[in-house]
């Protein structure tokens, strides 16, 4: 892939980190107290105007399953091949991560099956709710392109992924509890990715490594 990789020790703070949110969000799940508090969040975020339903929606498409495949497109064109690798692979550790152990460890309704007078926006009502795999997606990308970013641009993506992650909330897919949960699984998974994929030794001068 061109220069030896790079392996950051941020990155692995970074990945014990949301491994440890992970397991908190996890072990919380199960709380009557903080399901209480998280159903009352949902419903504050949920009953926001329809009028924002059709911007909102379009929104959340960032974190499809099939984004960090059109931007690893993109970083194939500027020839950053470890970061398209990182993409490409985010794919499917998403779905192991959400679907093969998370859904397995936490048997959560969607707020159409467990929180009375949810607003459903285009979203199933059935199902496992926890985790959130738009907020893996989205937060997976933040950790892989962070460090290809100029300051300013991290600050627009982690916006950007926040919005969109809160935005499953409105919609009625999530409840924030699970959006959390969803968010440090995609940093950890992500800053893994750094390490396991590596990062360029030296950078430009935007997106610098170290």
């Amino acid at each position: 892939m061109g220069e030896p990789a790079h392996r950051r020790t941020a990155d692995l703070w970074l990945a014990a980190g949301g491994l440890a949110l992970t397991a908190v969000s996890v072990g919380l799940s199960g709380s009557a107290v903080v399901g209480r508090v998280d159903a009352e969040v949902f419903t504050r975020i949920n009953s926001l105007p329809d009028m924002l339903y059709r911007p909102f929606w379009v929104f959340q498409l960032t974190g499809v399953l099939g984004a960090p495949v059109v931007v690893a497109v993109v970083a194939l064109g500027a020839r950053k091949f470890r970061l398209a690798t990182g993409l490409v692979l985010l794919v499917p550790a998403k779905l192991i991560v959400e679907r093969g152990i998370l859904k397995a460890l936490v048997n959560r309704e969607r707020p159409g099956a467990s929180i009375p007078g949810a607003v459903l926006r285009d979203v199933p009502a059935a199902g496992l709710s926890f985790p959130s795999g738009h907020a893996v997606i989205l937060f997976g990308m933040v950790a892989l392109l962070s460090l290809y970013l100029s300051c300013r641009w991290r600050v627009v993506m982690l916006v950007v992924a926040v919005v969109a992650a809160a935005v499953r909330i409105y919609l009625g897919a999530h409840s924030p509890l699970d959006v959390i949960g969803g968010a440090a699984a995609g940093l950890a998974v992500g800053a893994l990715l750094n390490l396991l994929v590596g990062v360029r030794c030296r950078a430009d001068r935007v997106g610098r490594a170290e």
